[in-house]
């Protein structure tokens, strides 16, 4: 069991949205903290099917005066259930929490999210700050932060199987594709995109398929939570830079069990990708959990210079380099330094695995251990916060 850093407002708000990937720890987190609540998982297929045919049953579950909170599990399965909890929200003042692992399905679909009645909170996989003296980097760079991953005597065949879980309760019960071994061939072209720029007409080319399709097949990703694209930084572009998005599988460990791997691929050329995804996914969480208003982007002009990501809000403009490297290299501050001459109000980091930090004029150079310890630090959290999961 471990601590998380995101904390519910529960006695503020009468209803709200939990999302996030499967198994990053959602429902422990509810069963913990919401021990006298009234739980329903729609994954049970008795549930799901006597609520998909008549939403309206939904209040004959919840029993007259009950006045704890009502959690209903994978709500994206049943969309229209929001209706109704609008209607139970008004008309008998229940409190609801609502958990999914699609926000875009709800809103795809029509659904409103409540008018604004339900904030929205997402859990991410965990954290250094979260798991303490059990982080090490090459854990995670082999088998990412996902709760079952330290809980699970064996982590790798956990996420061998994380994926063919999604692809059968998700990709193939939603009906979301008409063909489950083009999808899953997908997935593997995919993950050779992993932290790198996006081409769907060189994806679709390589897999035999039209570029529609490899675009909907990212898109399906995204609703299911799976990946993310970030965008290049433009603001006050001083220089012509590339307007494609980067792409991530939301997890390292998920990523590195989707990759293939073969004679041909190098340790580092796998890990390289997993130690971007690592920072990536730890930024997201500490600026989702402290409510930081970073977004995060990358750099890249057209003649080559680059810079992996970005942060940019009002706490700042920050700008790094990730590199899986025991030492620093001259060629890996160039990037960083033409970034700075542009936006010289901004900071610049190079993240490497050596364990000295270094000071190369204004560029910070720190091991990323010690950088993902200091995270929030760094980026202007000033609350500590942890709930039990």
């Amino acid at each position: 069991m471990y601590s998380r850093i995101l904390k519910l407002p529960l006695e503020k708000h009468s209803s709200l949205f939990l999302f996030g990937p499967r198994g990053t720890g959602k429902t422990s987190f509810i069963h913990s903290h919401l021990p006298g609540s009234l739980y329903l998982d729609l994954l049970e297929s008795d549930l799901y099917a006597s609520l998909k045919a008549q939403p309206s049953r939904l209040e004959k579950l919840i029993p007259p005066g009950f006045a704890d909170w009502v959690v209903i599990d994978e709500v994206q399965k049943i969309p229209e259930l929001l209706n109704e909890v609008h209607r139970l929200i008004e008309s008998r003042g229940l409190r609801f929490v609502l958990t999914g692992s699609s926000a875009r399905t709800l809103k795809r679909s029509g659904i409103n999210l409540l008018a604004g009645r339900a904030l929205r909170y997402t859990m991410h996989p965990l954290t250094v700050q979260e798991l303490k003296d059990d982080f090490n980097v090459e854990h995670a760079l082999n088998f990412g932060l996902l709760p079952m991953t330290f809980l699970d005597i064996d982590p790798a065949k956990y996420l061998s199987s994380y994926i063919q879980t999604y692809l059968r309760e998700e990709v193939l019960q939603e009906a979301l594709v008409r063909n489950l071994g083009t999808f899953t061939r997908f997935l593997e072209v995919a993950s050779f995109s992993q932290g790198q720029v996006l081409n769907f007409s060189d994806i679709a080319r390589e897999m035999g398929v039209n570029r529609q399709l490899v675009s909907n097949y990212f898109d399906i990703l995204e609703d299911l939570l799976l990946s993310v694209r970030i965008f290049p930084f433009t603001k006050r572009a001083k220089r012509e830079v590339i307007a494609h998005p980067k792409f991530y599988f939301f997890d390292c460990g998920v990523y590195r069990s989707v990759r293939p791997k073969g004679l041909l691929d190098t340790p580092q050329e796998i890990s390289g990708a997993g130690l971007e995804t690592l920072f990536f996914q730890s930024v997201r969480a500490i600026n989702d959990y402290f409510e930081l208003g970073y977004q995060i982007y990358f750099w890249r002009t057209k003649t080559g210079r680059e810079v992996d990501f970005v942060l940019y809000g009002e706490k700042g403009l920050h700008a790094f380099e990730i590199k899986h490297s025991n030492q620093v290299n001259s060629k890996f501050l160039k990037g960083l330094k033409q970034f700075m001459e542009d936006y010289p109000e901004s900071t610049a980091t190079l993240l490497y695995l050596g364990k000295e930090r270094e000071y190369h004029g204004k560029i910070k150079v720190i091991p990323m251990a010690d950088f993902l310890s200091e995270l929030p630090e760094f980026l202007g959290a000033t609350q500590q916060r942890a709930s039990d999961c």
